[in-house]
């Protein structure tokens, strides 16, 4: 069994080339498609997957395949490479929008526990929203002291006004969109037939506000 000091070095060894430091700190806050990384490092694909395999490898990130086009694959940082690494600042946003299809499950519980750990304004919608949200969304929420009894799904268009962070927080909605919102990739609760899947979901999207929020510029404690 490999020790941490084993684990560690093996991760300094694989962030110890440019262009998976680089890999790395695009991942800083949002997962992004391979296609996506090549393009923007104007890397040959034989040579990002070769750089991802080895990132893999040392525990540094994770793949999934997407829910909406499957043809692609999201890359995501691992918590082992946010605690080795850290993360970088970002500035202050006036307002955040969190954006999946339905505006049933994910963005709800996104918005929902944004207000509970930031006095930034919140709103959340979707590119195609259901009728109502979901019941174990609510049930879920319940759980972590969060009231979801008056959330009604809401239109993308109709909810932001302009000068919104958006983040997508759903395969789907981030390929539909074209202004390149940021992009955190959680599996669609609704779709598992795991009955833990909402707390999973719900777990996920807790981390990655933690994370975020942590990071931000002149974000109060």
């Amino acid at each position: 069994m490999s020790t941490d000091l084993e684990v560690r070095a093996r991760a300094y060894a694989a962030l110890g080339e440019a262009s998976r430091l680089a890999i790395i700190d695009l991942l800083t806050h949002a997962d992004l498609a391979s296609g996506e990384l090549a393009a923007r490092l104007n890397l040959p694909t034989n040579l990002l997957a070769h750089h991802l395999h080895v990132l893999e490898d040392a525990g540094l990130i994770l793949r999934r395949r997407s829910e909406g086009d499957a043809r692609r694959t999201y890359i995501t940082r691992t918590d082992a490479c946010n605690q080795l690494l850290g993360t970088e600042p970002l500035p202050r946003p006036r307002k955040i929008a969190f954006v999946c299809s339905q505006n049933s499950a994910r963005s709800q519980l996104a918005e929902f526990y944004w207000r509970s750990v930031s006095d930034i304004p919140v709103v959340s919608a979707g590119t195609h929203p259901a009728r109502r949200v979901h019941p174990r969304a609510t049930s879920v929420a319940r759980r972590h002291g969060l009231d979801l009894t008056t959330a009604v799904p809401k239109l993308l268009d109709d909810a932001l006004t302009g000068d919104e962070l958006l983040i997508a927080v759903c395969d789907r909605a981030y390929e539909d969109l074209h202004n390149q919102p940021l992009h955190w990739s959680i599996p669609d609760p609704a779709q598992a037939p795991d009955p833990r899947a909402f707390d999973s979901a719900y777990d996920h999207i807790a981390n990655r506000i933690d994370q975020f929020t942590a990071s931000l510029e002149g974000q109060p404690t």
